[in-house]
């Protein structure tokens, strides 16, 4: 080690699949016709991949097109869940992330719960290829979102919630 170096930081493994899977509480739906998913996560962006393959396991086992879960799905629940920790949750090791999670035959809807104070989303959502936006290193998260589900919607229950729709063809 050179001097006035740091030394090196173990940092713990990204979360496995298979424990996101253990974590995650899962029922049939109200309805009887698909799955209810719910799951608290650290707020730590590497949970944010094997989060994503779960949801994406549940579209395929409800046959959803491939072109759904390889696009629709991984880019705007990737951009939600790392908004609530980033922007949401403020980055804080302290907070975590709920999700909420119907899939049926008809529909994915995923709510994403952080801690919080929310926020106003027509005016958050600009157009990010316009003008000095598209300077921007941030800024299309909630674009994106808009552009790959059929509904996104916020509101406020026990912390700032944002519930995406995707309607299976």
């Amino acid at each position: 080690m050179h001097p006035g170096a740091d030394p090196v930081r173990s940092v713990p493994p990204p979360p496995e699949l298979s424990s996101i899977r253990a974590a995650a509480r899962r029922v049939p739906s109200d309805d009887g016709q698909g799955v209810d998913l719910d799951l608290v996560i650290p707020n730590d962006v590497r949970y944010i991949e094997p989060v994503v393959e779960l949801i994406r396991d549940e579209c395929e086992a409800f046959d959803f097109p491939r072109r759904h879960r390889a696009l629709n799905v991984p880019v705007a629940l990737t951009e939600a869940l790392s908004n609530a920790m980033l922007r949401g949750n403020i980055g804080r090791p302290d907070a975590d992330v709920a999700l909420h999670c119907t899939v049926d035959p008809t529909a994915l809807v995923v709510e994403i719960r952080d801690q919080g104070e929310g926020f106003d989303l027509l005016a958050s959502t600009g157009d990010p290829t316009a003008g000095a936006a598209l300077e921007r290193e941030d800024g299309r998260g909630l674009f994106l979102m808009r552009a790959l589900m059929d509904r996104v919607e916020r509101f406020d229950d026990h912390g700032n919630v944002v519930r995406l729709t995707l309607l299976r063809p």
